[in-house]
């Protein structure tokens, strides 16, 4: 195969999947993922020694697999890029030792990738991609935050949730309601059987300054309303639909506001919860009434994936960057923590 100037190996493990893939000039070259959602789902949650474990297990037949998908060996890559946190640690040092480990024997740089950043553009990884300044909902599992992006690396804080996430109020409602694991998709889908008039969810810290969120309280309406009713399958099937309701309202007014305060029109929506359906339709709406637009990652890229820790590690390798010889994983690191890639 030609070789490539360019060509970076991207590695995610930051909690339950297996991400990897190939970036380089000519765009994705290749990407795999194994997603352990079936183990985990026997303990109605992610448990992270069995998850390290698993990664370790997968990692190098993930990485063969993708060399030969894209007709590659070691000696066309330019760099390995990895998620270096936030996440699950044992998680996170089973990718950062086996990236490390590999772009040394290559003779190669590596970067550590911040996860959210890898959320945050992921939406460059499809044909019609944003133009920055721009301003990004990070919904994913344990993050719900706005952010005004400038460029790559130039990242200002808006707002975030004050206690639970969205994703994580999505995963305990849908425990309330025994919808199984994993929780948000599951209570998407059972909402759609519900009555959406029956029962009416407040929309958390919408009448006050500010673009903070909290979704605790919603979790708690949750809890109260199923107690006050004879939880049958409809009645279970009309909360979720409420609480779906309300969590994608919620989050369109913020964006709204995030919007007209910034004076921007373009929005971009990334993280596992970006994939409801529900929440795109009202972001979209929302949307059109400002004249501004909505761009979000495919499908199987809302979720973890290797492409979005290529595209960033391509992006920062490019500019120059590279790690020390120190190996660190960061299991809390704030997004506003990172550096503009001193190239760009």
């Amino acid at each position: 195969m030609t070789q490539h100037s360019q060509l970076v190996l991207g590695i995610e493990s930051s909690c339950d999947e297996t991400g990897v893939a190939l970036y380089g000039e000519q765009g994705l070259l290749a990407e795999t993922l194994y997603s352990q959602v079936e183990m985990h789902a026997e303990y109605g949650g992610v448990v992270p020694e069995l998850a390290s474990r698993d990664h370790v297990r997968k990692l190098l037949p993930l990485i063969k697999q993708c060399f030969a998908n894209a007709d590659i060996s070691a000696k066309d890559l330019s760099g390995v890029a990895y998620t270096a946190g936030p996440g699950l640690v044992g998680a996170l040092f089973a990718g950062i030792s086996v990236a490390r480990s590999l772009a040394y024997g290559w003779n190669i740089p590596s970067i550590g990738v911040h996860h959210m950043e890898g959320h945050l553009l992921a939406p460059m990884l499809e044909e019609e991609s944003p133009s920055f300044p721009f301003i990004a909902l990070l919904v994913s599992g344990g993050h719900t935050q706005l952010i005004k992006v400038n460029q790559v690396g130039d990242y200002q804080l808006l707002g975030e949730s004050l206690d639970d996430a969205a994703g994580e109020a999505f995963d305990k409602t849908a425990k309330l309601l025994q919808l199984g694991y994993p929780g948000g998709p599951a209570l998407a889908k059972f909402a759609e059987q519900g009555d959406p008039k029956r029962f009416t969810f407040p929309r958390p810290m919408t009448n006050r300054p500010g673009l903070d969120f909290s979704f605790s309280g919603l979790k708690t309406f949750a809890l109260t309303t199923s107690q006050k009713n004879t939880l049958d399958q409809q009645t279970r099937a009309d909360i979720a639909c409420a609480f779906e309701d309300a969590v994608a309202d919620t989050l369109s007014i913020k964006c709204k506001r995030a919007l007209k305060q910034t004076g921007l029109s373009t929005l971009v929506v990334a993280g596992g919860v970006s994939a409801n359906k529900r929440l795109r339709s009202s972001l979209n709406a929302m949307c059109q009434t400002l004249n501004a637009r909505a761009f979000y990652p495919r499908h199987e890229f809302c979720t973890d994936n290797g492409a979005m820790i290529a595209y960033a590690g391509y992006q920062r390798l490019l500019a120059g960057e590279h790690d020390p010889l120190r190996i660190q994983a960061r299991p809390r690191w704030p997004l506003a923590d990172l550096k503009i890639p001193q190239a760009l």
